[in-house]
């Protein structure tokens, strides 16, 4: 097994607990372990059609646009952002159609930020791809080198210190990767908890 065939199997086992069948290999720009869903349906996450152009009083419109911002959020946890929600739907006699309005900015807060990480997911793991490539063609170069009548110890010397520094470098690269790699799948979660909270909250 090659070093870049080694150290991609090995990201397969640093996901969630999940098998390392599940994730499809195939894709070179999706080394995550986790499903690889494209763009998200805004439709699917929110039980009636919307007018995201509805005519609301500016001062109800600016509070919407508020909650939203808020809401998009990842650091206010979603027990906070359920009082917040309350609040609004309370102060506001907020129907479905302002919660439509409300839940359709931050999906499109949520989702441009979503779309932006698997984009930077895809160019990070051919980076990725690539360093490893290229140090199973040092090591190759380094065979050679070895297989001469009279090896040049310190081209060797000099190429294993290049292999160590860039493995290093993958390693660290692929530890941080198991993060970033959940981070579009909690996004996801968080817009359909933001859904199911905007929905109960809102007024007849």
């Amino acid at each position: 097994m090659t070093f870049a065939r080694a150290l991609i199997f090995g990201l397969a086992s640093m996901g969630l607990g999940l098998p390392a069948t599940a994730a499809d290999f195939s894709d070179p720009t999706w080394p995550c372990i986790q499903r690889k869903v494209g763009a998200l349906s805004m439709g699917l996450m929110w039980p009636v059609q919307m007018d995201e152009d509805m005519p609301l009083d500016p001062a109800l419109r600016a509070a919407a646009d508020q909650l939203a911002e808020t809401l998009a959020l990842r650091r206010i946890d979603l027990e906070t952002a359920e009082g917040l929600v309350g609040d609004f739907a309370d102060t506001h006699e907020a129907d479905m159609a302002v919660m439509s309005y409300v839940f359709s900015r931050v999906f499109r807060t949520l989702n441009t930020r979503r779309t932006a990480l698997i984009e930077g997911i895809g160019e990070y793991s051919l980076s990725q791809i690539a360093r490893s490539e290229r140090i199973d063609e040092t090591r190759a170069r380094m065979d050679t080198l070895m297989a001469a009548e009279e090896p040049d110890f310190d081209e060797v010397d000099r190429l294993e210190e290049q292999v160590d520094w860039d493995e290093r470098i993958y390693t660290d690269r692929q530890k941080s990767l198991t993060y970033v790699c959940e981070t579009p799948v909690l996004l996801e979660k968080r817009l359909y908890a933001v859904a199911q909270m905007l929905t109960a909250a809102a007024k007849d």
